[in-house]
């Protein structure tokens, strides 16, 4: 659900999510923290901090979450933990596990695992259905995931994420032999217009979203190229990769076509879109010191790169 309000003067001693707070007395100061950490709530189109300054004339647009669904249960799913502390994990998700309980995946997902890990101990910020979930990756991608086990360590996490501080560097391979050693794509994304459950890349109104790549190896029908996010749009290095013309190899909704060309052409099959988020570096809320972690590339993966150097 989406709400406006208007801000009708200036208060310069005044913190936003205080004067929020005040306008909206059913969303706890904490719940509206987490909404402008999110970008569920802009100011004057753009995402601002709780210690923003409310001025007069501002047009505040705040976009309510779904509700949620049922809690989940704790569920004894091994995880491959990379870095744990008392404020937070980061690991190495596998592909083809689900982040978080939707409609028709209510069991077997990340979720339930950290429940069962953590026994109770994670952020709330993310309600009932997404407990420590401070980003997320798609079923399909592998790698690096971060979790916090606390209100505040989510809140210091997600703010990262908001205002772009995390270096996240991807590793992918790409359908086709791209030309350029290292480019950058800064095409903003929004809904397809008639496919719902994708993005497209869109015209001015669409969200500002910023990917870079360079080419790691390349080979007559195929490219290893790693991909650094700017911005941290649903699906943008798929769609970007698309858009650029060398989709994500095994992505059946944005490459379905060139994934059928590079199985007739080379004889091999991408099981899932082999897209695997490979490095994070972060400041951690427990000494608030940079850290960077890495997954390894996942087995299937490994598979793949084998086979395109054996053809070499």
């Amino acid at each position: 659900m989406k709400e406006e309000l208007f801000v009708d003067e200036t208060l310069p001693r005044q913190r936003l999510d205080v004067f929020l707070r005040r306008k909206l007395p059913d969303l706890s100061r904490v719940t509206i923290q987490r909404l402008l950490a999110e970008g569920d709530i802009l100011v004057d189109g753009k995402i601002v901090k709780p210690t923003h300054h409310p001025r007069a004339g501002e047009r505040v647009i705040i976009e309510r979450p779904q509700a949620r669904p049922a809690s989940a249960q704790a569920e004894a799913i091994p995880l491959d933990i990379l870095y744990e502390d008392a404020d937070m994990l980061v690991l190495n998700k596998p592909a083809g596990l689900v982040v978080h309980p939707a409609v028709g995946h209510q069991e077997h997902t990340l979720v339930n695992a950290l429940l069962h890990h953590c026994s109770g101990q994670l952020s709330g910020i993310g309600g009932v259905a997404r407990p420590g979930i401070v980003h997320r990756l798609d079923k399909g991608t592998s790698g690096c995931l971060v979790a916090a086990k606390n209100d505040a360590a989510h809140l210091y996490l997600s703010a990262q994420f908001v205002g772009r501080e995390v270096i996240k560097i991807y590793q992918a391979l790409a359908c086709g032999r791209m030309p350029r050693l290292s480019g950058q794509i800064d095409a903003p994304l929004a809904r397809d217009p008639v496919y719902r459950q994708r993005m497209a890349v869109s015209g001015p109104h669409g969200r500002a979203a910023r990917t870079s790549y360079r080419v790691l190896e390349r080979w007559a029908e195929a490219t290893l190229v790693e991909v650094e996010l700017h911005t941290g749009r649903t699906h943008q290095i798929r769609v970007h990769l698309r858009h650029l013309g060398f989709p994500v190899a095994g992505d059946l909704v944005y490459g379905q076509r060139a994934t059928t060309r590079l199985e007739k052409s080379t004889g091999y099959g991408a099981p899932r879109p082999l897209l695997h988020a490979r490095r994070l570096t972060l400041t951690v809320p427990k000494d608030r010191q940079k850290m960077t972690f890495e997954a390894p590339l996942p087995a299937d993966f490994e598979k793949a790169l084998a086979f395109f150097r054996s053809q070499a």
